[in-house]
């Protein structure tokens, strides 16, 4: 049986973003296997170029880049929002919608903006989640994992936590935005909880 990964067995991985939202919600749900995720910032990474057409295609190229530079397992996610009536758009995108240096509040302006006019039944959107862990830099079978979480475009933002999109994104079965969910009940529905249960899952079974 093959040798499992020193870091992955030490609890330690990197993560391929600095994003301190990301970075609690992922850390929240491997805690279970004592994985610890540290941002890349840590180890002096720089963010990649995300030159994919795809969620995944972005996802490999970020954790890729990371394990190399850590020389430690390496998680990255590419995470979007994929809006109906926009065709897909910001999508890929999300992260710049509004620009390479644009901020949440610039993009979440943008979006409604674009949204301008449209009823609810209209406003239907989805996150969705692509997952890689890379278990060393020249991992060939990388573990990929998806998820995705149905929603609405609100014409106004609610709730004060979350990050990016959050807060325009409505849930009508739970009647709260992604921004006014508390995190555990967030890591429980969304795109990026559902991504992280299924890698546990796989994850766990590694290890019997």
């Amino acid at each position: 049986m093959p040798e499992r990964p020193t870091g992955l067995d030490a609890g330690r991985m990197v993560l391929a973003s600095s994003n301190r939202g990301k970075l609690r919600e992922i850390n929240e749900i491997l805690a279970p296997l004592h994985i610890s995720a540290r941002p890349q910032s840590e180890f002096d990474i720089e963010p990649v170029d995300e030159t994919g057409l795809t969620f995944v295609e972005n996802a490999l190229l970020k954790a890729r880049a990371a394990a190399e530079r850590a020389d430690l397992p390496a998680l990255a996610d590419d995470s979007g929002l994929i809006v109906d009536a926009l065709d897909g758009q910001p999508g890929i995108h999300s992260a710049r919608y509004a620009g390479p240096e644009a901020d949440d509040e610039a993009n979440n302006a943008k979006l409604l903006r674009a949204l301008d006019g449209l009823p609810p039944e209209r406003r239907s959107a989805a996150f969705f989640c692509c997952m890689v862990l890379l278990r060393h830099p020249l991992d060939p079978a990388p573990l990929i994992v998806t998820g995705s979480w149905r929603g609405e475009i609100l014409a106004s933002p609610r709730g004060d936590g979350g990050f990016g999109y959050d807060p325009l994104f409505y849930d009508r079965q739970l009647g709260a935005t992604a921004a006014e969910l508390p995190l555990g009940e967030k890591n429980r529905v969304s795109h990026r909880g559902q991504a992280l249960k299924a890698l546990l899952d796989k994850l766990s079974a590694d290890r019997q």
